[in-house]
């Protein structure tokens, strides 16, 4: 374990961690120590389970490398609490996160310093999570396979239950996973279709890898999150309504927090955003989140109508009780009070 370990081979060991290869006389001037010490230094951390590799060349040196079995880990004092906490409030969409990082938890803590324990406890004393119900979350064996997949521009397949065509095989390049709130979308070229899709990583299973590996492709964007934010801003939805507001496009982002793909500035303090959803209630958050005020104008999908009528209706039910109901009287302590 890591505190087994002298004050020398754990800076050793962190200048290992913080760099791809160290030539051995690098290692020497910055630990002040001699060749002779830092051979006997790696092989004592090779005993105790790193995997210390010497690499070739002119100089020769040494590099970290990816073992069979987790080594002890080196963390300073901020990480270990860094990770401690995440664990504690890990739900990142994955199915089952919750539980294994709990058992990792609990093992980190094992080797926690009383100090930090407490740091870990006084968080989580002080923290309470709010249990949303987001729905399916990603497989972690189906993000494994993806993720490596995208590593190794290997093409993979599997099955997709999409929003409007059902179920259907699909044989894809993966390019990268993006996180978006709850949700994992994996971004792929699909061969199928001779086009770059996105797929949401909960609707797809049996994802494999085909053993054929591709140039990998430039993706039609700066980067996967603008990808994923314009193709997410173009889907079509069930309800539409565009709302120009007398506001510039910097507030209205703010007050909303929609794409900004959905946001268009249509004069120096005038914008337009455009809202779409399935779910009627979603656009009438957003309206409310929006609040236009006079000279605003609306246009969108006339079956919206109803709902938002509706919404209003409940709205104006309880702005009238409060109005027409008695105001609550003042509660004197009375001695059964106490």
């Amino acid at each position: 374990m890591t505190q087994d370990l002298p004050a020398r081979m754990l800076r050793l060991l962190s200048l290992l961690q913080t760099r791809r290869a160290w030539t051995g006389g690098e290692l020497a001037d910055r630990l002040c120590v001699t060749l002779r010490t830092i051979r006997r230094d790696i092989d004592r951390l090779r005993e105790l389970g790193y995997p210390v590799e010497s690499t070739t060349g002119r100089t020769g040196g040494y590099r970290l490398a990816a073992g069979a079995d987790l080594p002890p880990l080196l963390l300073d004092d901020d990480e270990a609490v860094a990770i401690a906490t995440a664990l504690r409030t890990a739900t990142s969409g994955v199915s089952g996160i919750a539980e294994s990082a709990v058992r990792a938890l609990a093992k980190l803590e094992q080797v926690l310093p009383a100090r930090l324990r407490h740091q870990v406890a006084a968080i989580h004393t002080a923290t309470v999570p709010v249990p949303w119900d987001r729905g399916p979350g990603a497989d972690p064996s189906a993000l494994a396979v993806l993720a490596a997949a995208c590593r190794d521009h290997e093409i993979v397949t599997f099955t997709y239950a999409s929003r409007s065509s059902g179920t259907a095989p699909r044989r894809v390049e993966p390019h990268s996973l993006v996180v978006a709130g709850h949700h994992w979308y994996l971004i792929a070229y699909d061969t199928g279709h001779t086009d770059w899709r996105t797929f949401r990583v909960d609707r797809l299973t049996e994802p494999a890898p085909t053993g054929r590996r591709v140039a990998p492709r430039d993706l039609p964007a700066a980067d996967p999150v603008a990808f994923l934010a314009a193709r997410v801003a173009a889907a079509p939805a069930r309800y539409t309504l565009s709302v120009t507001v007398p506001a510039d496009a910097a507030t209205v982002l703010d007050r909303t927090q929609v794409l900004p793909e959905r946001v268009r500035s249509v004069g120096a303090h005038t914008s337009t955003i455009d809202l779409a959803a399935d779910a009627p209630r979603r656009i009438a958050l957003q309206l409310f989140d929006l609040a236009p005020g006079p000279g605003s104008t609306f246009r969108g999908s006339p079956e919206l109508a109803p709902h938002l009528e509706e919404f209003a209706q409940i709205l104006q039910n309880a702005a009238r009780a409060l109005t027409t109901s008695e105001p609550d009287e003042p509660h004197t302590p009375t001695t059964k009070d106490r």
